[in-house]
């Protein structure tokens, strides 16, 4: 993974897991030891599905071009279904405080989707190819008729 992929997800999941130990001390002060487990388990789900959903789009991008932005569109609908399902499988569990992890959940997602924005604001990515320093124009690879 070069670089700024990894610059990106660290500025990414560094701030969801902010968030999340937040929650966890909010969840332990109001539900107890359940509480902070759900709000753990919920931070983690959310930084395991969206770091997987970077990593397979920047594969995605280098391989693929072309169907990088269906991608993208497929991906967060995939995950967004994902969580969803997640909030729906644990909503009468024993294990943890489900209200927690539920309302963690939400909150890291809308973190990291917040904070991938503003790394990628911030990132500093050409989206033109600069011109060589010995100013020679490109020649004309086309057919001349």
């Amino acid at each position: 993974m070069p670089s700024n992929d990894v610059r990106t997800l660290l500025q990414t999941a560094v701030p969801t897991a902010a968030a999340g130990a937040i929650a966890a001390v909010v969840s332990a002060v109001v539900a107890g030891g359940k509480g902070a487990l759900g709000a753990a388990v919920g931070t983690l789900v959310v930084i395991l599905f969206m770091g997987i959903g970077v990593v397979v789009l920047q594969r995605t991008a280098r391989s693929l071009p072309q169907l990088f932005q269906a991608m993208g569109l497929m991906l967060y609908t995939a995950q967004l279904l994902l969580l969803f399902t997640f909030v729906a499988l644990f909503k009468d569990t024993t294990l943890f405080n489900p209200k927690a992890f539920a309302i963690t959940l939400v909150a890291t997602t809308l973190v990291w989707v917040a904070a991938q924005a503003r790394a990628h604001m911030k990132a500093k990515t050409l989206y033109v190819e600069p011109e060589s320093s010995e100013g020679e124009k490109p020649k004309n690879s086309g057919s001349s008729t």
